[in-house]
């Protein structure tokens, strides 16, 4: 939420609470147990995570190419994460429109 045009919603349910950054979605939190995020991400680096990672798997009810769901139980340390939270702010803002960059003051 610290992040620049980052909104919280809950278009889905209480429980599964949808970050953006201006237009575009970049995680989704679930929050009923086991605790999850999904998060956008490069193909080629979405597949690697796959494979190095088994709290690591293809997005649920997601584009499975772009998007990965990580599974919060502790066996990623929490810098990792974190980065990948950044990796998919930055991925959904380099999808916003000109007029939407321009507001946010976004460089690519």
């Amino acid at each position: 939420m610290k992040k620049k045009g980052v909104t919280e919603s809950l278009p889905f349910n209480e429980d599964s609470p949808v970050y953006k950054v201006m237009s575009k979605i970049f995680l989704i939190a679930n929050l009923t147990p086991p605790l999850s995020i999904n998060l956008k991400c490069e193909p080629e680096k979405a597949v690697e995570l796959r494979e190095r990672y088994p709290s690591v798997t293809p997005g649920y009810h997601m584009n499975k190419l772009h998007w990965n769901t990580v599974l919060l139980d502790n066996s990623i340390p929490d810098k990792f994460i974190l980065e990948w939270i950044d990796d998919s702010y930055f991925l959904a803002a380099n999808g916003l429109t000109k007029k939407e960059k321009e507001q946010l003051n976004f460089e690519e």
